[in-house]
């Protein structure tokens, strides 16, 4: 009983086992990608990465409006950057019968579609034992999109949910703990639940570095799932993205390869 309970769980964990890939590299040769240098190992440009986590990020302050007056309330030069902001305050609230404001907003999976025209969510996988899946629900991811985010940094979980507090100051937050619940802030935090392909299942995305620059907007650092483990390391927030590496349409589920430098 207890041997089936052990290899049930391992049949469930094993597509995220970095040696158990490693081990199975000549078996599955399809999760690698092969690059000639780190340095080129882009699917994309930063510029682009940053562009679209700007545009998404954006999209879903302005839509969560209300909870963000606080801190526009903090930072009262911050409102200058949003002109719209004006507009928005009229229209997304209503007087409910008990005379409270109450506001009108879309979940971040719809923020998601209307900004990018796609949007992702997390189901049980296609492959068998695998557990949970990332799938596109709806709207089309276009090759060279970024399509998620792989929250967290190099240590346990549990030490992000505690450092994510540790640099904020007032309302602002220097990061998303959001995507250990259920309650998702950021609809693309949702990489680490992307499984590896497969022999049957070949990838459709690969993991992308990206180096968070020094002007990357303070308001906007609440939607990164990603945090420093100290502050002894003086260089950039690094987070990993995962790119489409073709077509991704409805239905359709996510997996990633890894892969190897060619010195």
């Amino acid at each position: 009983m207890f041997w089936r309970a052990l290899r049930r769980r391992w049949e469930s964990y094993k597509y995220r086992f970095v040696p158990w890939i490693a081990f199975n590299l000549r078996h599955k040769r399809r999760t690698l990608r092969f690059v000639p240098e780190e340095s080129k190992d882009k699917i994309v440009p930063d510029e682009d990465v940053l562009k679209t986590l700007l545009k998404t990020f954006r999209a879903l302050f302005i839509n969560d409006l209300r909870r963000q007056m606080f801190l526009l309330n903090f930072l009262p030069k911050l409102k200058s950057k949003y002109p719209e902001l004006e507009t928005a305050c009229s229209t997304i609230s209503k007087v409910v019968d008990d005379n409270q404001q109450s506001q009108i907003i879309f979940n971040p999976e719809e923020v998601l579609f209307n900004t990018l025209g796609f949007s992702i969510t997390r189901s049980c996988s296609s492959l068998v034992s695998a557990g949970t899946g990332v799938f596109v629900t709806k709207g089309l991811v276009p090759k060279g999109t970024v399509v998620s985010m792989y929250p967290g940094m190099k240590t346990i979980v549990f030490s992000n949910r505690s450092c994510s507090k540790r640099d904020q100051f007032g309302p602002l937050k220097m990061s998303d703990a959001f995507w250990l619940t259920n309650s998702m802030q950021n609809p693309l935090a949702v990489g680490q639940y992307v499984n590896n392909c497969s022999t049957e299942k070949s990838a459709n995305v690969c993991y992308q570095e990206f180096d968070v620059p020094e002007y990357f907007p303070i308001e906007f650092k609440q939607y990164l799932p990603n945090i420093k483990y100290s502050h002894e390391v003086q260089r950039p927030l690094r987070c990993v993205v995962l790119v489409a590496l073709q077509s991704i349409g409805p239905g359709e589920e996510l997996f990633s390869n890894y892969y190897t430098i060619i010195s």
